[in-house]
């Protein structure tokens, strides 16, 4: 059986820990940045850690 290829779009999108958590950027951080307030867009920055059935499925499309 071949060898599975990484999903492009996850592999920038998202990144695996050294202990398998699954880490991903929060979304609504590209533009109309000015309407919404300082906390929220600090809220917003920064690396999430995903839980659940997604991280099984992300793991599989980054071939991990």
């Amino acid at each position: 059986m071949p060898k599975l290829k990484t999903h492009s779009g996850t592999k920038d999108r998202v990144k695996i820990t050294k202990n398998g958590k699954v880490r991903v950027g929060s979304p609504n951080r590209n533009h109309f940045m000015s309407k919404k307030s300082g906390g929220r867009k600090r809220s917003l920055a920064g690396l999430h850690t995903l839980l659940g059935a997604n991280t099984k499925i992300l793991k599989k499309k980054l071939g991990a």
